[in-house]
């Protein structure tokens, strides 16, 4: 039987989730116990392809839960403050789970630097802006080959995209960089062709790794922002379908991939263009992301 759905997922009313929660406290309610029971299924789903990734990367267990335990304590101290009331080691241990005598220890360690490398920063602006600003696109509206140096007459040019950006930086880095991890092409003309609409590289497993870790952390915010009632609620689409044979979701995965590079470039040319209108310094951001997923056999791009 072939099924079609649309709608929030899977933040969606429509989602009902069963499963067997072992050890509730007595004192729970029915209510609060179907809804735990939920939480944890959805947790599980949400967490076996992560366990995947940490058991193909010889990452344990063990491992794992002593970076989870300063993480709560850090997520418990900053977002869950008592309004008037000075967060306490006590009140952090009681939300946590996790001993006193580590709650002090964890909040006196430094904190992780989160900061992207910078190849990762500098490459997602310049091909934000290869992507998005005008004097880069063709009639199409699609990113133009670049001449690799610099232009006599200051037309569109790799080195000058590259230095509009960054003065500390020398484009040729960049170049051999990029051609490294398969995000451009070089010609006979000594002319530069982008491979990708975003910093997607085929090769280079910490800038892939970087992108996991933005990319589905801000989905599963904007997932728990819903889930959490809090307003305005955040967009969060997707479409599922069953019953379809290999060469249907081949034909729909290309449809997919030609029609949301089509949504992405619209909103990043968009934003490049609000962010020369924005006055001051502005730090807020913003993540428009799409995926596409099946569990059949697909054959790789050809090139």
């Amino acid at each position: 039987m072939k099924k079609f759905y649309m709608g929030y997922f899977p933040t969606s009313t429509f989602f009902c989730y069963t499963a067997f929660m072992s050890k509730i406290p007595n004192n729970t309610n029915s209510t609060t116990m179907s809804s735990n029971t939920a939480l944890i299924e959805a947790i599980q789903r949400l967490l076996r392809p992560l366990v995947r990734l940490l058991l193909a990367k010889q990452i344990t267990y063990t491992y794992l839960i002593s970076v989870l335990k300063p993480l709560f304590v850090d997520v418990a101290a900053t977002e869950f403050q008592l309004e008037g009331k000075q967060q306490t080691d006590s009140r952090l241990s009681l939300l946590t789970g996790v001993h006193r005598k580590d709650i002090r220890r964890f909040l006196d360690e430094p904190k992780i630097d989160l900061t992207p490398p910078v190849n990762v920063s500098l490459g997602a602006r310049l091909i934000a802006r290869w992507n998005g600003e005008s004097d880069y696109l063709d009639e199409q509206a699609l990113p133009m080959p670049l001449p690799r140096l610099m232009q006599s007459d200051g037309s569109p040019s790799f080195e000058k995209l590259v230095c509009d950006e960054s003065k500390d930086i020398r484009a040729r880095a960049v170049l051999d960089e990029w051609l490294r991890l398969g995000l451009v092409e070089i010609d006979s003309n000594d002319v530069v062709h982008l491979c990708t609409g975003a910093f997607v590289p085929e090769q280079g497993l910490e800038e892939k790794l970087y992108y996991l870790g933005r990319n589905v952390r801000d989905h599963i915010e904007s997932a728990v922002h819903n889930v959490l009632d809090e307003k305005p609620p955040f967009l969060e689409r997707s479409v599922y379908s069953d019953g379809l044979s290999p060469q249907a979701i081949e034909e729909l995965a290309q449809l997919a991939e030609s029609m949301s590079m089509d949504v992405l470039r619209a909103i990043n040319k968009k934003a490049q263009e609000l962010k020369k209108t924005s006055s001051g310094n502005q730090k807020n951001r913003i993540t428009l992301g799409v995926y596409f997923y099946t569990d059949a056999k697909l054959e790789g791009k050809k090139s």
